[in-house]
């Protein structure tokens, strides 16, 4: 048995590639239109881990994909998990567990899934302004 991907459906495509790719830092594998199943599947890794994949579903027709956090969530070790968190708030991405204890983060898709980011090795020293930050929202 080999691990594959792990499916998200997506709302906006556009959305979800420019977080999942600009902003988290995953990248594009493949894609595949389906004209006649009228959808879209893009398959997408962190760089240098294509074993691990995610696939993002995006079917055509408007569909209303409520209760993100029921899925569960992603999870991505990181090198410097402050910087990636700095990074992320950079483009807009609202932390919604900071990294207080310089190990684990929370933020969310645009589409409502959660995703951990982990310290890669030992937990970071604390720092600020991580914290002193408050949890935003749900994670």
């Amino acid at each position: 048995m080999k691990y594959l991907h792990t499916m998200v459906r997506v709302t906006d495509i556009d959305a979800s590639l420019d977080f999942y790719c600009n902003k988290l830092g995953l990248t594009e594998l493949r894609r595949y239109d389906n004209e006649q199943g009228r959808f879209t599947l893009v398959f997408l890794a962190a760089p240098g881990d294509e074993s691990a994949q995610v696939e993002l579903t995006h079917n055509w027709d408007p569909e209303t994909y409520d209760g993100g956090r029921n899925f569960g969530h992603l999870a991505y070790a990181v090198d410097d998990i402050y910087a990636t968190c700095q990074r992320l708030m950079d483009g807009g991405v609202t932390i919604n567990r900071p990294p207080r204890d310089g190990r684990m983060a929370f933020v969310r898709s645009p589409d409502g899934i959660s995703i951990e980011l982990l310290q890669a090795g030992d937990a970071l020293a604390p720092a600020e302004p991580w914290s002193s930050m408050e949890n935003t929202g749900e994670w």
